[in-house]
């Protein structure tokens, strides 16, 4: 990594800055430190990396939770487009350099192109898709086939927007340059053209697949393998799998948000599972030994005798994995319910009777401080009659 700074420093935005706050901080230090604005200047472009660097990490919910709860460690290798940071300036105009448009500076970090593609190039559109699952399929991770709609080059020509036979000519208005100067007072200030939107080439006759935009749309089908452990909420990147580029410009991302439905015996707090298991009285009394479910089948569990109502038995490592790829599974809590009959035949009603006079004969210390307790309540309003 580039820097041990403090990335929320580094963007000078507090820890609780929402996204618009961190986007708006980093359009201000990225315009102030652009290699267009500060040529030869390595200290400029450092400061450039930094704060793009910060703004990859923030920016992206997942990353920015991970940073939160462990620091730099947490996103080591996952910030910037090549993991471990920002090697070189044209990763950052690939990734961000929409966040440029309509100020005049090119995506080369000097050389006047917005991209890697060339003159005109952009980077796609990220898109956006969910994907519902079972709680056993998050649990164990899973492989999914996706149907999406995106735009890709044209076939047709090649993304240039041009008809056969024929290709783009040099705009007239900028000369090719895509970049006019506007003298305002003592300023001159360099804009996008608007005859060609700074791609410094305009088409005189247009594709007919693609009516000159050089992307049709198309239906893509994508496999995708998704780590045991994800949860409602979680959404998970895939790196150039979002619309293709404009122009030769890199293809934008994807992002796969996850639900996963609730299950009839589980709930979930992280990644600990709970499940509520019903006994009989006796059961609990006496101790007795039940099969319980786990997320891998059956288990055996021991209940003591005495088991009140609400205790919990923990059982190690039988809950939810940990989708950021460490070893830690979480914990099954098994919370024990006691389920009192609603009828009962002769024969039971005689036992119970008969335990019922038991207990009135043997009643266990704190009973029997109980009715101590309801006895001496009501003896005033014996004595006040």
């Amino acid at each position: 990594m580039a820097t041990q700074t403090c990335y929320y420093e580094v963007l000078s935005v507090s820890r609780t800055a929402s996204g618009d706050e961190i986007k708006k901080a980093y359009r201000k230090l990225a315009l102030k430190y652009h290699p267009d604005r500060n040529q030869g200047d390595d200290a400029a472009v450092e400061k450039f990396k930094q704060a793009s660097e910060a703004f990859d990490v923030l920016s992206d919910d997942t990353k920015r939770s991970r940073y939160d709860q462990y620091g730099h460690a947490g996103v080591s290798g996952a910030a910037g487009r090549g993991g471990g940071g920002f090697g070189d300036v044209n990763d950052i105009f690939s990734a961000f350099g929409d966040i440029f448009e309509g100020f005049g500076f090119g995506g080369g970090g000097g050389g006047g192109g917005r991209s890697r593609g060339g003159a005109g190039a952009r980077r796609g559109a990220t898109l956006e898709t969910t994907i519902v699952l079972e709680l056993p399929e998050a649990a164990s991770g899973c492989k999914r086939e996706l149907e999406i709609s995106r735009r890709e080059t044209c076939d047709t020509c090649s993304g240039s927007g041009a008809k056969a036979g024929s290709k783009p000519v040099a705009c007239k208005t900028c000369g090719g340059h895509g970049q006019v100067i506007q003298s305002q007072g003592f300023f001159r200030v360099q804009t996008a053209c608007p005859a060609c939107k700074g791609e410094g080439k305009t088409i005189k006759d247009p594709c007919e697949s693609c009516s000159g935009s050089g992307r049709t749309m198309k239906k893509s089908t994508l496999e995708i393998n998704i780590p045991g452990g994800v949860d409602s909420g979680m959404q998970m990147p895939i790196r150039g799998e979002g619309e293709a580029g404009i122009k030769g410009g890199p293809r934008g991302d994807l992002h796969v948000n996850f639900k996963v439905k609730e299950h009839p015996l589980f709930q979930r707090d992280g990644q600990d599972l709970l499940c509520r298991v019903p006994i009989s009285y006796y059961q609990a009394a006496l101790g007795a030994e039940i099969e319980i479910p786990t997320l891998t089948g059956r288990e055996s569990l021991k209940i003591k005798p005495g088991t009140q109502p609400g205790e919990v038995t923990r059982l190690r490592h039988k809950g939810m994995p940990d989708p950021n790829g460490r070893h830690s599974v979480g914990d099954l809590l098994v919370e024990i319910q006691i389920e009192v009959p609603r009828k009962v035949d002769g024969r039971q009603e005689k036992l119970l009777r008969e335990l019922a006079e038991l207990e009135e004969a043997n009643v266990m210390p704190h009973r029997k401080s109980f009715f101590d307790h309801v006895k001496n309540f009501f003896a005033g309003d014996d004595e006040s009659e």
